[in-house]
């Protein structure tokens, strides 16, 4: 009978658990909540997560600051008594509205009653100044109308839009595109590291001459961070003097050295090649660990048999790697999938987008462009397919991760 955990039993686990809910658990919280509104930095409007209508503070201050500084400048302009008046009045509706929110910081709510002082000191202050502006050469004629725009833009609406960005993301072509990108790199590499680790797994299980040197050496590239490693594989295929830019050029690979990052093909074979010298001793480390535990007196027994090393290959050792190649598939395409560096520092998704993959557009959305809301859903949308592709591994290859059988 299983022992149910105690108090203290918790309290052991309780850093762990917090941990995982700060690091892991709290940014998707995050991203699927920024996932729900149009949130876009570089947008006063849509600067922050508002359910409701808030209310500018600062930025009807120093709005109501300047147009009313910017009439009574304007008084010299203006020969008409009449119109002299209603802007003396309009200078001080400005500054009784704004005598209001003066203590007032950053963002607030607001009432449906300030809400209408707001709306009607927006619409007096333009009425004013169009009539101002056809009939007087103004000082701030350029300025002035922007200013009085802020009055309105001040009062800021909801920017909740639930589910429309998940909508939007489903027909958008560049989404599309990302994907595609993102599933020839990951298919490719990691078919490649799988059959390359394999071999090198096999050999690093020999024991041969100098095995810890071997083993050591093989891990090196594995080792090197990986923005280094796309560094220095951009020099390799510098088409002026890079040796790997020539060299696909003497074999036929690329008609000229120049094209191998400057064309879609060229540029996408780079990454998947630079990512499979970088990862393929991280595939073999995982398989290697699976090789040393088939006793040794299975190949001997399919030996005695008669069985030819293919024969033995395909009917004892694969069926006993089979957990050992779940697993280092299931991380690898995991990794790959969400591959960001290498690309970012090689190619930086082009060129025309033809490398851009999920996590370059995911970047490129939140942070060139300051998008979060939009960038958030692409990160949720990679989310599921990360899911997806841990579900298929799983089910397809028949395996439970926890049984060592």
């Amino acid at each position: 009978m299983q022992q149910k955990m105690g108090f203290s039993g918790w309290l052991y686990i309780l850093p762990t658990l917090l941990l995982i809910g700060i690091f892991s658990l709290w940014p998707v919280v995050q991203s699927i909540t920024y996932s729900f509104f149009d949130y876009r930095l570089n947008d006063q409007q849509k600067a922050g997560l508002y359910l409701n209508e808030r209310f500018n503070t600062d930025l009807f201050n120093e709005t109501a600051l300047y147009v009313g500084l910017f009439l009574d400048e304007e008084l010299v302009n203006i020969t008409d008594s009449d119109d002299q008046a209603n802007v003396q009045k309009m200078i001080e509706q400005v500054n009784n509205v704004a005598a209001n929110y003066k203590e007032q910081n950053g963002v607030i709510t607001i009432s449906e009653e300030e809400k209408e002082d707001i709306n009607k000191l927006y619409k007096d202050s333009k009425a004013l100044y169009e009539k101002l502006a056809s009939t007087y050469t103004l000082t701030h004629e350029e300025n002035l109308p922007l200013l009085i725009d802020d009055f309105n833009n001040s009062v800021i609406s909801s920017n909740w839009i639930g589910l429309k960005a998940y909508k939007t993301v489903l027909g958008d072509e560049r989404i599309r595109i990302a994907l595609v990108n993102t599933v020839i790199f990951t298919v490719f590499s990691v078919a490649l590291e799988l059959v390359l680790g394999l071999g090198l797994a096999m050999v690093l299980n020999k024991a041969i001459f100098g095995q810890g040197l071997v083993r050591t050496t093989s891990l090196v590239p594995w080792a090197i961070p990986t923005a280094v490693a796309a560094l220095m594989w951009s020099y390799l295929y510098d088409g002026s003097s890079g040796i790997v830019a020539h060299f696909f050029e003497i074999i036929g690979i690329v008609d000229q050295s120049q094209d191998l990052l400057l064309s879609a093909s060229g540029a996408m074979m780079a990454t998947i090649l630079a990512d499979v010298w970088k990862t393929t001793p991280y595939m073999a480390l995982l398989l290697l660990a699976g090789l040393q535990n088939i006793p040794s007196s299975l190949y001997e027994a399919a030996s005695i048999d008669g069985a030819t090393k293919v024969q033995s290959f395909f009917r004892v050792t694969l069926p006993l790697l089979k957990t050992s190649i779940l697993v280092a598939l299931l991380f690898r395409t995991l990794d790959a999938f969400r591959v960001f560096d290498l690309i970012y520092v090689l190619t930086g998704g082009g060129p025309g987008g033809s490398t851009e993959t999920m996590s370059i557009y995911a970047y490129k959305t939140m942070f060139g462009q300051t998008n979060f809301g939009y960038g958030s859903v692409v990160v949720m949308l990679m989310f599921v397919c990360v899911a997806f592709i841990a579900i298929v591994f799983v089910r397809l290859l028949g395996t439970n991760l926890l049984d060592r059988s």
